[in-house]
């Protein structure tokens, strides 16, 4: 992700595939007034065409008889480094925008971690008078590893009172950046954990935000470099 160019180890490592999961055009024609079940038909029949060896795949769909059995296939979805799983309506047409009530994406619970906050920096746009913006560590020994930023999950209270605490704990200013005394431990939540050589702490974090503000924990309980470690091995 991010790369100008791809090295091709890298292609024969992890192959580029589209994985089409819905036909809104084909031939000149706008399928999207059709209901989806049509829509999928042609795109099976579409991709059925398609010689086995080309980059193209099928979003496969789910049989379910209960909630209960969904909910076992959405407790794999990390497995295949999914989200979790997208319902639809059979009859409905393809709606642009964010529309309700057709589609309804049930993600799997967010990964979480206790981190401690050691950089601030202001935010932007309404709360460009807030310090929002988060870098957050993990204990390694008795040092705190850096390993994530996050600016979004506290309501407007809590970001009014971290900012004042900001503005009389700063320890050292970086341009817009200040350190500031390690004291306060936040629950991290992402969606998934990957290796990455350009951190420090050798992990990066998909959609990190913070969850919760742990008044109740003690920094010295925040969570450690092997445990992101342990997450990486699981789900990475």
């Amino acid at each position: 992700i991010g790369r100008k160019t791809v090295p091709k180890k890298l292609l024969a490592e992890a192959p580029v595939i589209l994985q089409a999961y819905d036909l809104l055009e084909e031939g000149g024609e706008d399928l999207r007034p059709l209901p989806f079940a049509t829509r999928r038909a042609r795109l099976d029949a579409l991709i059925g065409a398609v010689p086995v060896e080309a980059p193209f795949r099928l979003s496969p769909l789910l049989s379910f008889a209960t909630w209960d059995d969904l909910a076992t296939e959405r407790a794999r979805s990390r497995e295949i480094g999914a989200e979790g799983v997208m319902l639809k309506r059979r009859d409905a047409p393809y709606r642009d925008g964010r529309r309700k009530g057709d589609w309804w994406k049930w993600k799997v619970d967010p990964l979480t971690i206790d981190a401690v906050m050691i950089y601030a920096q202001s935010g932007h746009g309404r709360r460009a008078n807030l310090f929002t913006d988060f870098t957050f560590a993990v204990w390694n020994g008795n040092e705190l590893v850096p390993f994530t930023k996050a600016y979004s999950g506290l309501t407007d209270a809590e970001f009014t009172q971290i900012t004042a605490w900001v503005r009389k704990n700063t320890l050292q200013r970086f341009g817009p950046v200040r350190q500031v005394r390690p004291e306060h431990v936040f629950e991290i939540a992402f969606e998934g954990i990957q290796e990455s050589p350009r951190h420090k702490s050798g992990v990066a974090l998909r959609f990190p935000r913070m969850k919760r503000w742990r008044h109740d924990k003690p920094v010295a309980e925040a969570n450690t470099l092997g445990d992101l470690k342990e997450m990486l091995a699981a789900y990475g």
